[in-house]
């Protein structure tokens, strides 16, 4: 089993993701460097359908033969941190088990990790690695449908990679690709994934939940186009009573404290939650200032489906920042033509279309 950072090489790509009772799918056939026309792309519910119900619906889209990439989203795997363990490259993968084996939500026999350095190697952070644990069912589900779908299945990917290949073509495409960028993707009911890469490496990552219907809630109506930033402003020593360690926000969004300043017609609940999101984000983004503060941010994008551009503003008002739409149409023709629910759901899986084309990888 290969890991994303283990380099393949084609020029049609599909790329699967399965999680729950949902299927999506982007098949995707390479233009230039940086830009895949989407050929095919859509997202199947099981519903009531049994396994083998829904595996033989699945079977009639037609990827028999092709080769592919499968993306596991952020719930199928841990991402942990750990220091580098000082041994010999074909010895990472022991240590790295053996350093992990108390942080595990399953038992160290029952998963399968690989590792990735933390960073370029160049600036703080280097002597860190990340360590990917998905347990052994996740990946042998994903491979029990890889076999009933006769696709040639030769990596797994994972959310966190895929979002710091999209930023980072992005970060080349604006001539900032030497400069710490980040991105936020927002799914309504899933978790959101908070990426910061440098150089096309990634140097940090975080996770909030999103509750279901957060991105239907009235936090963000009437928000005008925020004013230019000339850049990010830490907020010193900015942690929240309620945050203990890094942890994502879930249940206890409708503790945070309730603006002063909420629009008449939205919901308490409403803007206690959208306040939430703005102090764990800013969390984030001090602990990135206090951590890695020779390499300041250029810029936030975030995603949000429909509300994308609405998220953007709120934020940038919010937070003060440099906050833009993460915009991926001009390197994948045809993703438009998905709606919005959609466009979401298969958002995080373009990145996995250039990692083909990462030196780092």
């Amino acid at each position: 089993m290969r890991w994303p950072w283990q380099r393949t090489y084609s020029t049609d790509q599909l790329v699967l993701c399965w999680w729950g009772k949902t299927f999506a799918f982007v098949q995707a056939r390479r233009q230039a460097v940086g830009a895949y026309q989407i050929l095919a792309m859509g997202v199947e519910h099981q519903g009531l359908d049994d396994r083998e119900a829904f595996v033989k619906r699945l079977q009639g889209l037609g990827f028999k033969g092709l080769r592919a990439t499968f993306m596991l989203r952020s719930e199928q795997y841990q991402l942990l941190q750990i220091a580098t363990p000082a041994v010999p490259p074909e010895e990472l993968r022991s240590a790295a088990r053996y350093q992990v084996r108390e942080m595990l939500q399953s038992h160290v026999d029952d998963v399968t990790i690989d590792v990735i350095q933390v960073g370029d190697g160049q600036h703080k952070g280097t002597g860190h690695s990340f360590v990917v644990a998905a347990t052994n069912v996740v990946v042998k589900e994903v491979m029990d449908l890889a076999s009933a779908l006769d696709c040639k299945v030769s990596v797994i990917d994972i959310q966190e990679t895929a979002q710091r290949n999209m930023q980072s073509e992005l970060a080349r495409r604006d001539g900032t690709l030497a400069r710490a960028n980040a991105a936020l993707i927002l799914i309504d009911g899933e978790q959101a994934v908070l990426t910061i890469s440098a150089n096309e490496e990634l140097f940090y990552t975080r996770r909030f939940d999103v509750p279901e219907g957060f991105l239907r809630a009235s936090w963000g109506q009437g928000v005008a186009a925020a004013a230019p930033v000339d850049g990010f402003t830490p907020v010193e020593e900015y942690v929240p009573d309620y945050g203990l360690g890094d942890v994502a926000f879930g249940d206890d969004l409708s503790i945070a404290p309730p603006r002063q300043d909420a629009s008449p017609g939205a919901s308490q609940l409403d803007e206690d939650r959208a306040q939430r999101l703005v102090v764990e984000v800013q969390r984030s983004l001090d602990v990135w200032d206090r951590t890695c503060s020779t390499l300041p941010l250029s810029n936030l994008r975030v995603f949000a489906g429909e509300r994308t551009a609405e998220l953007a503003n709120w934020l940038a008002l919010q937070l003060g920042q440099v906050v833009t739409p993460l915009d991926v149409t001009s390197m994948f023709p045809g993703f438009e033509a998905a709606n919005g629910v959609d466009q979401s759901l298969i958002m995080p899986m373009l990145g996995v279309l250039l990692r083909a084309e990462s030196e780092s990888l």
